[in-house]
């Protein structure tokens, strides 16, 4: 007899999807920006001063983040707000910055060395590669 318990739950992926919000994430800048719209909507100018970026920076930026479908702008008046396109993609976001990642499961690194994103070599070390 099967244990309901143990029933896979199927979930709908959007490879496409995916390949978006890993595309804003693996940048520092729009890593950043979308930590900032997940507090509130913003205009790009104080988004800018908030994060000490260059009002152009932020605008290219923005404009990968709209293009990628994770951001959506709102005009008031004759300026344009943005915020997070979607509740869902909130929700995501910071469950994505609450993880806790665990890099070296053999205790080889230090407790308090902390691996730079794309920088592998303190899990490599720990590997014993």
């Amino acid at each position: 007899m099967e244990n309901p318990e143990h029933h896979a739950v199927a979930v709908a992926v959007n490879a496409e999807a995916l390949a978006r919000v890993g595309t804003a994430l693996a940048d520092e800048n729009r890593r950043r920006l979308l930590l900032e719209l997940l507090n509130e909507p913003a205009y790009p100018a104080d988004l800018a001063e908030r994060l000490g970026m260059t009002r152009g920076n932020v605008s290219n930026h923005l404009a990968c983040l709209r293009g990628c479908g994770l951001v959506r702008t709102v005009p008031v008046g004759r300026r344009v707000r943005y915020e997070l396109a979607d509740a869902k993609l909130a929700h995501a976001l910071a469950e994505l910055a609450s993880l806790v990642l665990l890099v070296d499961q053999g205790g080889g690194a230090p407790a308090d060395e902390v691996c730079a994103p794309g920088d592998y070599a303190c899990a490599e070390e720990a590997d014993g590669v």
